[in-house]
């Protein structure tokens, strides 16, 4: 294979950089040569190299290619010597990846091994003749088979090499190469890229080469097809994930119930309620049951998105099997009470996990203290804060933030500011949502000038304002009716690369109307909907309320009939605003049909309501 001179030159300097490199890693720190030495044994053409010590190397490869040779040797007695070889093959190829000086490109690699692994060379010097017949008369495996087969092996190994140097690009050559050569590709190794691809959270990559496995014919296993779900997942494509494990199913590749889960998780964080009944439903059809894991996703899910009704059927559910809970399931369940505003129910859980011997985390504690928060006892909040520090479970930013927003409810601001320079103290920075929470409360005080300050004051310090700080930003200038200001804000805020939100436009809208200003108001629902934002049922309230306001009653009722046309439930604010528009207009028999509708849709009327009501019998 290396015939001309300068090949054989080439193939000489590269044996003793490898020489060198076996000598500089050796295991004994004494037995390698100091820096100087190293260079000079590279200078010097006929420096008398020494040879070096066996590496403290020896895998699962290693172990194959072993027995390969085992059993094509033939008793010849040199076994541990061959052994030896690939060990430190693999420590060569290793140093010769990793290191900047000896590192050559992939294809003069394998030229340089496959010059090795001829007939007349490695296989000789390890004492495999080319025999077609052993001395027991079976038939033995031609050289060039086994050529092939200690080629495969070796590029195998190089593979893993590059892998493990986090050299994708020329690990996908090597797989690539193999493939087009006719090697068999171990899909132990290509689970070890995938593996390597995942820490390194290179999602695309991942699902590219997974994809190249199923086209090459690489065997997929339930781990390396949920590895390639949980990417996809991350990177958005959760129904593409779906599929896939639909296709591999196909192909018998049968999902685990951490495939589900996968699945649960993603389609939950993108409220796809759809997608989460869809897995609900195969895994029953398959048999799988809900584990704890299961229930902890579907709780947070139906939590984040405010589904009571949802959580309060998945607690039934677990008390009725008899699930044994975990911490992370009591402390999500825990979150659940908190949402459903049962506090009661959410200390009886915490008593029973504490009763089962479960710890509590920060987490679990977070969950309690929110709960106590929403329900403005402050006092009993602070009680837990003492007792999980007296436990030694360290305040996160999340429950100091928690207890901000408490202050702040409750109007007490001074301790909110408080909590905030223990937090700061605790080497915390304050961030956008702490200035969120502050600036809310001050708000609720009608301390605008003092909210305003405090958010220009964040920018100041380097924190970034998101799209909660401009809205607010936006309602404050809307009260006190500077709209140029407003709209300069809602423009900054899509120069900065903020995105307004549905809140962000109904906010705008919602001051237009309470001025009359009408025409802008839809003129703002028009550019909302241009963006792709639909109107919810608060911009139908506000302009229900506008029309009501300039007395166009009959618009404000052409407006809540488009309502249920739209999907849109009308909330207690509608119907009030409603019923006081028509009962200005002196319209009772209509006032009190709607005050019907609106007891009859479950909703508890309030006192504006009834004053409303009472004015139109005065009308």
């Amino acid at each position: 294979m290396l015939q001309n001179s300068h090949t054989i030159n080439m193939k000489n300097e590269v044996t003793k950089l490898l020489h060198v490199g076996l000598l500089c890693t050796q295991e004994i720190p004494t037995l390698r040569p100091s820096m100087s030495k190293a260079l000079q044994m590279l200078v010097k053409k006929k420096e008398e190299l020494p040879s070096p010590t066996t590496p403290p190397f020896m895998d699962e490869k290693t172990m194959e290619l072993y027995d390969l040779w085992e059993k094509y040797s033939l008793k010849l007695g040199n076994s541990s010597s061959i052994a030896m070889k690939f060990a430190e093959s693999k420590n060569v190829l290793n140093n010769v990846v990793a290191n900047d000086a000896l590192r050559k490109p992939f294809l003069e690699i394998v030229s340089l091994c496959r010059g090795l692994s001829c007939g007349n060379n490695l296989l000789q010097k390890c004492g495999v003749r080319p025999h077609t017949i052993d001395p027991c008369g079976s038939a033995f495996p031609s050289e060039n088979h086994v050529e092939h087969k200690v080629m495969g092996k070796i590029l195998d190994m190089l593979f893993r090499v590059y892998v493990d140097n986090m050299r994708f690009k020329e690990g996908l050559e090597v797989f690539e190469y193999m493939r087009n050569e006719g090697f068999v590709i171990d899909y132990r190794s290509c689970m070890v890229y995938l593996l390597a691809m995942k820490r390194g959270k290179e999602y695309e990559l991942l699902i590219e080469f997974f994809e190249k496995m199923v086209e090459f014919d690489v065997r997929i296993t339930v781990y390396s097809m949920t590895m390639v779900v949980d990417s996809l997942c991350k990177v958005g494509e959760v129904r593409k994930a779906r599929k896939v494990v639909d296709e591999m199913v196909s192909k018998g590749v049968k999902p685990n119930v951490y495939t589900y889960n996968t699945l649960l998780d993603a389609f939950m964080k993108k409220q796809d309620f759809v997608g989460v009944k869809e897995v609900l439903m195969t895994m029953e059809k398959e048999g799988f049951d809900l584990n704890v894991t299961s229930y902890t996703l579907l709780i947070d899910g139906y939590c984040n998105f405010g589904n009571v009704k949802e959580v309060e059927r998945l607690f039934r559910e677990i008390e009725g099997k008899g699930v044994e809970a975990d911490v992370h399931l009591y402390t999500s369940m825990i979150s659940g009470c908190s949402r459903l505003c049962n506090a009661k129910k959410a200390f009886s859980l915490f008593d029973e996990m504490v009763d089962k011997g479960l710890v509590p985390n920060a987490h679990t504690y977070g969950a309690l203290i929110n709960c106590l928060c929403k329900a403005g006892q402050m006092k009993a909040a602070e009680v837990l804060l003492n007792e999980m520090q007296s436990k030694g479970i360290d305040i996160n930013q999340v429950i100091f933030n928690t207890m901000m927003d408490g202050y702040c409810k409750q109007g007490n601001i001074d301790e909110a500011w408080r909590m905030q320079k223990i937090m700061e103290g605790k080497g915390y920075e304050s961030n956008v949502y702490v200035y969120n929470i502050i600036a809310t409360g001050l708000c609720k005080l009608d301390r605008r000038e003092e909210a305003k300050t405090w958010l220009f004051s964040m920018v100041d310090r380097g924190v970034a304002p998101n799209e909660v700080a401009y809205t607010t930003l936006i309602s404050i200038y809307t009260k006190e009716g500077n709209f140029v200001e407003a709209k300069r804000t809602l423009r900054e805020m899509e120069t900065k690369g903020v995105k307004p939100n549905t809140t962000t436009y109904n906010t705008l809208i919602d001051g237009y109307c309470k001025k009359g200003m009408m025409k802008e108001a839809y003129k703002l629902k028009t550019v909302m909907e241009c963006k792709g934002l639909i109107p919810d049922v608060y911009t139908y309230t506000s302009l229900v309320h506008g029309e009501c306001i300039s007395g166009k009653v009959d618009d404000a009722l052409e407006l809540f009939n488009e309502m249920p046309r739209e999907g849109l439930v009308p909330n207690v604010v509608t119907y009030t605003a409603m019923i006081s528009g028509l009962s200005k207009e002196g319209r009772s028999d209509e006032a009190f049909r709607l005050y019907d509708e609106m007891i009859e849709a479950g909703l508890k009327p309030d006192a504006s309501t009834y004053s409303a009501l009472v004015g139109s019998l005065h009308g």
